[in-house]
């Protein structure tokens, strides 16, 4: 026997094809037509920019066509056999839209900015209604009528979070009159409840009647606002804060007496609560239906997220008043600037949507599609980081008598102006669940760490808010990377 018949397959072997291509036979000019090549031609718009022959036999099931019909008109067994013959006979094409692409979210820079001043105005009403929060310490160290304050303000941002995303939730499946309803009957009932918890913080410690009414006022404020700001009338909130912030431009030349301060405060109030209802009020006349409601507990994990960032956020001030006592007073520095800082964020969280858009429609691969998320997300990031930090800076150096600049401050800032983000960015996408559990854990972490005093405020804000950055950063590249999130 030759050792030539017994070849180990490669060696001695060429490997390339030279065998030239078979062409198809040409049917006669007397045959009758392939009703094959007359479906081909028919739907080959359709054929030429399918992805799988599967998909090809969809499109002939969906044109009415039974294997029965198919077997006698075409020849072929099934859908499956002819959808086959289909793909191999026209060529792939995938053509481009013809409408040019638009993205969807694009926004203005100057309506977020408009935003972030409607949030940022009423903590000008602490300094109007200062005289109502004077008097002795507490027991803990903190400014008279500290402690109403923040439960009534904790309490009110968890509720009216998750009654925001109620009237949303309505909203969303185009229902405004029960979207107004939810809020003509969720905003008084959080105000009460605000109010309640207000009055029985103060209890604690000393009866305190200027700060429980001012806390009571507050949280009537938040539920217009959210009703106001639901239905996208910034313009007619920033109206009703004219009046607080008539007075807070006249106290940096003249203090008025306290009843026109008062009344300034009362004026912005009622300015408010008239506008939302009749914000409110309009959409009666709206059409109803009778479809299905939103569940109400999908609205749940909104306010825990809110009542988390909302105990992270007071940490900020509640660190400088504990160290220094007056001169930080409520509202630091750091809090004021996170609050400026909501405008740019929320564009900058547009600008990831934007950017993700793109890497969607350009990425090829999953590992391509990851890179493009993750450093879309790495980018938004930073530029907020760096206005957080140019917003710190300035009110550290504007802020008269107020705690001085440090690293550990500083870091602490920008840690806490991570989770603030990328928490957002994933509540934007649906995760809130997974933000809530983060951020609640990291409130948790800093309130025990505050109490016991193993570190000080600053270097604990530093280590909690430094480890929840890393959490939410690593999640929100992983959960973002999925194709399906960005639905």
């Amino acid at each position: 026997m030759s050792g030539s018949l017994w070849l180990v397959p490669g060696e001695g072997q060429d490997r390339t094809d030279d065998l030239p291509d078979v062409p198809r036979p040409q049917r006669p000019h007397w045959a009758a037509p392939d009703p094959v090549d007359e479906l081909a031609h028919r739907m080959g718009d359709l054929i030429a920019a399918a992805v799988h022959p599967d998909e090809i036999a969809a499109i002939i099931e969906s044109d009415g066509m039974s294997d029965d019909q198919i077997k006698l008109t075409y020849g072929r067994e099934n859908s499956f056999a002819l959808a086959e013959e289909l793909w191999e006979r026209v060529p792939r094409t995938y053509p481009e839209p013809d409408r040019p692409f638009t993205d969807p979210w694009r926004v203005s820079l100057l309506g977020c900015l408009l935003r972030a001043l409607v949030f940022a105005l009423p903590g000008l009403a602490y300094i109007v209604g200062s005289h109502l929060l004077t008097g002795p310490p507490d027991a803990r160290g903190l400014p008279a009528g500290t402690l109403p304050l923040l439960a009534g303000a904790l309490t009110g941002w968890a509720w009216n979070q998750a009654l925001a995303h109620r009237a949303y939730s309505w909203l969303g499946v185009g229902e405004r009159w029960p979207a107004a309803r939810a809020l003509a009957l969720g905003a008084p009932a959080g105000a009460a409840a605000g109010a309640l918890i207000a009055w029985a913080a103060a209890g604690i410690d000393a009866d305190a009647p200027g700060s429980v009414a001012f806390a009571a006022g507050q949280a009537v404020y938040l539920g217009a606002a959210t009703a106001l700001l639901v239905f996208g009338r910034e313009r007619w909130l920033l109206c009703a804060l004219a009046p607080v912030g008539l007075g807070a431009a006249l106290m940096a030349v003249y203090v008025p007496p306290d009843a026109v301060r008062t009344a300034l405060l009362v004026l912005s109030l009622g300015t408010a609560v008239a506008l939302a209802a009749v914000t409110v009020l309009r959409c009666r006349r709206e059409p109803r239906t009778d479809g299905p409601a939103p569940r109400a507990v999908a609205s749940v994990p909104y306010g825990l997220f809110g009542l988390a960032v909302g105990v992270l956020v007071l940490h900020t001030a509640l660190g400088d008043v504990l160290r220094y006592g007056e001169r930080a007073q409520v509202a630091a520095p750091a809090a004021v600037a996170l609050t400026l800082s909501m405008g740019p964020a929320e564009w900058l969280l547009y600008r990831y949507r934007s950017r993700a858009l793109a890497g969607l429609r350009t990425s090829t691969t999953p590992a391509g599609f990851w890179r493009a998320t993750s450093g879309a997300m790495a980018w938004c990031l930073l530029c907020y980081l760096a206005v957080l930090a140019l917003l710190g800076a300035a009110g550290t150096l504007l802020w008269q008598g107020g705690p001085p600049a440090d690293a550990p401050h500083a870091l602490g800032l920008l840690c806490l102006g991570t989770v603030l983000w990328i928490a957002l960015l994933l509540q934007a996408f649906g995760a809130v669940p997974v933000a809530a559990a983060v951020c609640g854990a990291a409130a948790i972490a800093q309130t025990v760490v505050l109490a016991t005093g193993p570190l000080s405020p600053a270097t604990g804000q530093l280590a909690v808010c430094g480890a929840a950055a890393l959490v939410l950063a690593a999640l929100g590249s992983t959960l973002l990377a999925r194709v399906t999130a960005h639905r």
